[in-house]
């Protein structure tokens, strides 16, 4: 094989003189992204995971009809242990994210997250109630939304296409799985802990601060309440 050397691409690499036309120079990670990424994308193992009425049409969707084989997701496993997509198909209520959070920290890297409906995406039509989460993004990190309420199961094979597109685009070199630092996703979510409200552990700084502030308030509140009421005679 011969290489022509670029002095314009920059390479921190020296190539001697009598191997310049021996040697070819290339990254390793595009030789093996093709590989990779087909690998992947072409074998997604959701797990058997529904949480309302969008699960009805996630079922729908693995049925015959659909044909989910044909993009290789029909594996839908009973354990997260051997899934790599969760779908979050329904309403998304406080009691149930301390699950839905364990169940993904139980998952393997790499993991995928799909928002399906309304519901999970922003709430739906319960978002003002008191026990219904506005997003489950605001646990997990979401790769894909599927709008609707519900979606169709061709809404739904739609979002799974759209997945399979951000695998092909990924990059062994750069994934968070793969690198050092990783991102706040990585590894292990802290689960939120659930009592008169639900409390998410990774804002913990923010809600002392907080906290402190409403007790230094208070307490300016009631000190001047005091110095403003009469002496008694």
């Amino acid at each position: 094989m011969t290489s022509q050397t670029d002095p314009s691409a920059g390479s921190d690499i020296t190539v001697p003189d009598e191997l310049q036309n021996n040697v070819v120079i290339t990254n390793i990670a595009k030789v093996l992204d093709p590989v990779y990424n087909w690998g992947r994308r072409n074998s997604v193992w959701p797990m058997v995971f529904g949480l309302a009425c969008c699960a009805i049409e996630m079922i729908c969707t693995a049925a015959s009809r659909y044909d989910l084989a044909r993009f290789g997701m029909e594996v839908f496993r009973a354990t997260p242990r051997q899934s790599d997509l969760m779908i979050i198909s329904g309403t998304v209520t406080k009691k149930m994210v301390p699950t839905i959070v364990r169940l993904y920290n139980q998952m393997p890297e790499p993991r995928y997250v799909m928002s399906m409906g309304a519901c999970a995406s922003g709430g739906g039509p319960f978002k003002e109630g008191y026990n219904v989460v506005d997003g489950i993004d605001k646990f997990l990190p979401v790769d894909v939304y599927v709008p609707g309420c519900p979606p169709t199961p061709q809404a739904l094979i739609n979002g799974l296409i759209a997945l399979q597109e951000k695998i092909g685009q990924q990059s062994i070199a750069t994934v968070p799985w793969y690198s050092k630092q990783g991102d706040e996703f990585t590894g292990a979510v802290p689960i939120p802990v659930l009592g008169p409200d639900l409390v998410d552990l990774r804002q913990i700084d923010i809600i002392r601060e907080e906290a402190a502030k409403a007790e230094t308030n208070d307490t300016a509140v009631e000190e001047t309440a005091e110095s403003a009421m009469p002496e008694a005679a």
